[in-house]
């Protein structure tokens, strides 16, 4: 193959709009910057089947990829990988229900793979260049949550589909913002200001249990309480009881609210650790391949702790935003959203890492309007370098002057990372 694989990108949680397909007339139910299209009680699951929604009926469906946050970089690779305009790199977005389960989400990524593969071997050109449905591949890009997705895929797929992967801002191992918005409804992976109806909502989003932190010193506990977050007693009453008021609302066995809510938060947990597991065991055949980019020098939440209330029940603290990039324990930061920890993964050896500050932003780009507008976490995808960094991982040549941050883990003479000629900034 002369040609770039075609490109496959995954938004992060909350980046594609929702729509009920079960009106004549489909309608949008949820966007994430029009307030009057987040119609919270129409996204919300059932506590029974978390696959369906409240109130029935209805058919809310994925619909497409949110253009504010990911329309430029969609559009910057599709230009940037195409060589000859004559031979243009196709750039598929696939939008995903994001509220499910990501078992669920991957198992419909494989089908959207091999549908991009047959219908790239249509085209004049990669035929010509001998891509086929046999022997193509693709090459996956992805945004926050979307990482975790892409992880999961490969681990159960393999790379016989794809060839290299760039996660971009990704909590292979969580963030306190998901805590955050479970629990008080405001949290870095959306922009909203929070209310009782979006907690609610949140709460019954399996999504965002996926999203839980699990590296070393996220969560500690006072003496007798569990600190293991994906452990059901380690969470505050508030929870239970928001899950157990639906189970008697809409359940079909509300006789028993709380046994069912036990259980219902149960099984979200225990499918969201065995997740992590799964991808914490991901091996690469060729770790290059990946290219790992990681937002740091933020205000970010590293650390919460639980706290035991008046009657002994587990209370949330969570955790003062901290920022170390230029002091002495650096790895405490993050990209406002995930912290580095958080974005550090068993897969991607430290030395390969690219770490990208808000300070890389050019002054073309209008940094700080993004930046207040979306916070950094949600703005990374549209940086100037990280684009370029994207297009040179997948050309296997530098673009420009791509340019990066070694991981603060290691010494900046070890860093080694998959872009041959990359320059540390």
């Amino acid at each position: 193959m002369t040609l770039p694989a075609p490109v496959v990108f995954l938004p992060g949680i909350m980046g594609s709009t929702l729509r009920d397909e079960y009106p004549v007339d489909p309608e949008n139910v949820w966007s994430v910057l029009k307030a009057a299209t987040k119609s919270y009680e129409r996204i919300t699951l059932h506590p029974d089947n978390v696959q369906f929604e409240l109130v029935e009926p209805a058919r809310v469906a994925r619909d497409q990829v949110f253009q504010l946050f990911y329309g430029e970089i969609i559009e910057e690779l599709r230009h940037n990988l195409t060589q000859d305009p004559e031979r243009p790199v196709p750039v598929y977005p696939f939008a995903y229900d994001w509220r499910q389960p990501l078992d669920v989400i991957e198992a419909e990524l494989a089908g959207f793979v091999s549908e991009v593969i047959a219908r790239t071997s249509l085209m004049r050109h990669y035929h010509a260049d001998g891509f086929s449905p046999r022997t193509g591949k693709v090459n996956l890009v992805a945004h926050s949550m979307g990482g975790l997705i892409v992880a999961g895929y490969l681990a159960r797929e393999g790379f016989k589909a794809v060839d290299k992967v760039a996660s971009l801002a990704s909590p292979f191992r969580g963030s306190l913002e998901s805590i955050a918005k479970v629990a008080i409804g405001v949290g870095g992976f959306s922009l909203s200001s929070g209310g009782s109806r979006e907690r609610e909502a949140a709460r019954l989003t399996p999504s965002l249990y996926h999203l839980l932190p699990s590296y070393d010193g996220a969560v500690t506990a006072d003496t007798g309480l569990e600190e293991d977050i994906f452990l059901p007693q380690a969470w505050q009453p508030g929870i239970l009881e928001t899950l157990a008021t639906f189970v008697t609302r809409y359940g079909l066995r509300p006789e028993e609210p709380r046994v069912e809510a036990d259980k219902l938060l149960e099984s979200m947990l225990d499918r969201a650790w065995r997740h992590r597991r799964r991808i914490e065991r991901l091996k690469l055949p060729d770790p290059r391949k990946w290219l790992c980019v990681v937002g740091v020098d933020a205000e970010t939440r590293v650390g919460m702790s639980i706290k035991q209330d008046a009657s002994g029940k587990p209370r949330f603290e969570l955790g003062n935003p901290k920022n170390e990039w230029s002091g002495i324990n650096r790895i405490n930061t993050g990209d406002n959203t995930v912290p580095y920890l958080g974005a550090r993964c068993a897969f991607v050896p430290a030395e390969q890492v690219v770490c990208v500050t808000p300070g890389d932003f050019g002054f073309f780009e209008f940094g700080d309007q993004l930046l207040s507008k979306l916070g950094f976490h949600s703005a990374l995808s549209s940086m100037n370098l990280v684009q370029r960094l994207v297009t040179s991982h997948f050309l296997g040549r530098p673009q420009g002057k791509p340019g990066g941050h070694p991981s603060p883990e290691i010494d900046p003479g070890d860093w080694n990372p998959p872009i041959s000629g990359l320059l540390p900034k």
